[in-house]
């Protein structure tokens, strides 16, 4: 979890860079540049690319695709920080939606290592009001639709290998963002090309492993994890972007990190060891 997040902090970057895009057609080379690395990946391990959970997989597509696009959106119109900060309300809506969708059961102490972490995200960037609502609304919106794919994954594990996860999801990114796109179409010149191929590159290291990851423990679990996104997102803004943090973002981190670590280790000391599950997951 922990590379993946790193991998999409590069991506990140990456989209910001090409901004001047329109969000759909920055989905469509994302998405098509990891389908190509993941057909590479079936033919050579000869793995079955069509799955046999189609609605699962259609919905874990649907969602994805939905959550990507409203991100980028929101990464055009705002800075790293604040965009990515909105974004990783993400592992809220995650555990929420799992309670009701997948039956798991959260301790009443988790929540409280959730708002730990949650806080430090709110200290980190706080609310700024030069962002109009709706666009706000749409990166909360990228949150919800990211909590539910996320569970569509979880709901997969053991059921379709993590590779054939990735693909169906870029299959329908590939085709909305060139449905989406093909009228408004942007060549892109020069260092364009390198941005867009860093991009659908780290996507797919970033989903290869949150696939992995999801698939081998419990959501609340991993998608905490997520958090440590922000810190990247303050490391990039300030190197890359210019961004700069006052004593409150550096009080934020430590809250995130603290609520990271308190989940972590609660979760291991009380629930059932996990080892079997990951021994499992390995030899499948």
């Amino acid at each position: 979890m922990l590379m993946s997040t790193f991998f999409f902090a590069i991506m990140n970057v990456f989209i910001k860079k090409a901004s001047h895009f329109p969000a759909m057609e920055i989905v469509f080379f994302r998405c098509f540049i990891s389908l190509l690395l993941c057909y590479v990946v079936i033919f050579r391990e000869k793995i079955p690319w069509k799955g046999s959970n189609r609605k699962r997989l259609a919905a874990r597509g649907v969602f994805g695709t939905i959550a990507l696009y409203t991100f980028f959106i929101t990464l055009q119109q705002m800075p790293l920080g604040t965009a990515v900060t909105i974004q990783y309300l993400s592992p809220i809506f995650t555990t929420i939606i799992a309670i009701f969708l997948l039956k798991e059961h959260i301790r009443p102490v988790q929540w409280i290592f959730f708002l730990i972490s949650f806080s430090g995200v709110i200290l980190i960037k706080g609310f700024d009001k030069g962002i109009p609502l709706w666009v706000l609304g749409v990166g909360i919106l990228s949150a919800i639709a990211s909590g539910f794919a996320y569970n569509m994954v979880r709901s997969l594990k053991e059921k379709e290998h993590p590779v054939v996860v990735v693909l169906h999801f870029q299959i329908i990114g590939t085709l909305a963002g060139f449905a989406f796109s093909v009228f408004n179409w942007q060549m892109p010149k020069g260092v364009d090309w390198f941005y867009l191929l860093m991009i659908g590159l780290m996507t797919q290291l970033g989903q290869m492993n949150l696939t992995r990851a999801l698939q081998m423990e419990k959501i609340a679990n991993a998608t905490i994890l997520n958090y440590i996104g922000v810190i990247y997102a303050l490391i990039f803004g300030f190197f890359v972007f210019g961004e700069h943090y006052t004593l409150l973002s550096l009080s934020g981190i430590v809250l995130v990190l603290g609520g990271v670590m308190l989940n972590y280790f609660y979760a291991h000391n009380k629930a059932t060891p996990v080892i079997e599950e990951l021994t499992n997951v390995e030899e499948s």
